[in-house]
């Protein structure tokens, strides 16, 4: 019986399909009066894509990771 649990187990880890990440935001896919609102969006994305792009460049350690990506961003946010 517990066999039978393990296999079934197994087959259901197998089967599912693996998350994806959030996939940037195209402005002319949506309404026009939400555009603008998708631009900022996408802009939003951009800059946290960098920041990750960036952690994984300086090899930051997962538990360090948010205090490295939100000082990044906030660097960014004063750049602008």
């Amino acid at each position: 019986m517990k066999q039978f649990i393990i296999i079934i187990a197994a087959i259901a880890l197998a089967v599912t399909a693996p998350a994806r990440a959030q996939a940037l935001v195209d402005p002319n896919k949506v309404a026009p009066e939400y555009r603008e609102a998708a631009e900022k969006r996408r802009a939003e994305q951009m800059r946290q894509r960098e920041c990750a792009l960036k952690a994984d460049l300086d090899k930051v350690l997962p538990r360090d990771r948010t205090v490295y990506l939100n000082h990044c961003l906030d660097t960014l946010a004063v750049k602008q």
